[in-house]
């Protein structure tokens, strides 16, 4: 699976860490729920960093399409609410 985090690039994941990134994405949904802007803040952050941790740096020069993308580090609340679908930001 590619990953992107707009504003830095695109990550290859495993389908196996689809999981645990779907807790951390259930994390950020349940902070945008409460309007929580301290754990929507952190949630978030791990989120991200998992992906990193996770996945390896796609090729810079390929022009393979996400099949997933989140949100920058530096997103609001709100901006990343009206991303948000039924499943959040990761379905699954």
């Amino acid at each position: 699976m590619i990953i992107r985090i707009l504003g830095e690039g695109q990550y290859d994941v495993a389908e196996d860490a689809v999981e645990r990134l779907n807790e951390l994405d259930s994390a950020v949904e349940s902070a945008i729920q409460a309007s929580d802007e301290p754990s929507f803040s952190t949630a978030l952050a791990a989120l991200l960093e998992a992906v990193r941790s996770v996945g390896v740096a796609h090729a810079v020069d390929s022009l393979d399409e996400s099949d997933l993308i989140l949100p920058p580090p530096d997103a609001t609340l709100d901006e990343v609410r009206a991303l948000l679908n039924d499943d959040g930001l990761i379905p699954g």
